[in-house]
């Protein structure tokens, strides 16, 4: 392709991905929050209950933990991507490119480990309408994310 003609798909994709990212942020707050509410509650006169673990929610199933943390980091970083993505659509040389391109594949990496967890999660199946919610976006944001980091790479120019 011609210079400059990826710069829309790349812009459109990388206001797609902060949208996608910030609502992934949004659903996992309220189930970390959901979970710390309504979870174990330990004093001084309780016990441990036989089987407990910290990464545990009430709502969900056994994968539901590991797939509401690694959410939200991916949603953090996905999110500080984006920032660094906006600096190289401004630019779009190849000098913005390296910073871009290294988030993106960083929160890309991160959606991947959260996407497993979903697939996880969606095997193990007893989940509600927010955490299927959540799930669909990981999954979706694994591959916009990844034709994004293939827009950018398309073309940029030297200065």
């Amino acid at each position: 392709m011609a210079d400059g003609q990826l710069k829309p798909v790349a812009s459109l994709l990388l206001v797609l991905n902060f949208c996608m990212y910030v609502i992934v942020l949004g659903i996992g707050g309220w189930a970390m929050n959901f979970g710390i509410d309504h979870g174990f509650i330990i004093g001084p006169r309780f016990n441990l209950p036989a089987h407990f673990s910290p990464i545990y929610f009430p709502m969900g199933n056994a994968a539901t933990g590991f797939f509401v943390v690694f959410a939200l980091i991916a949603g953090v970083v996905g999110v500080a991507s984006t920032l660094s993505g906006f600096n190289h659509i401004r630019y779009w040389n190849i000098d913005s490119l390296q910073a871009a391109a290294s988030a993106a594949i960083i929160a890309w990496s991160f959606t991947l480990l959260a996407t497993g967890f979903a697939w996880k999660e969606i095997e193990l199946e007893l989940r509600n309408a927010r955490l299927i919610t959540m799930e669909a976006f990981l999954i979706i944001l694994s591959f916009t994310q990844l034709v994004y980091i293939a827009a950018i790479h398309g073309t940029s120019t030297r200065r």
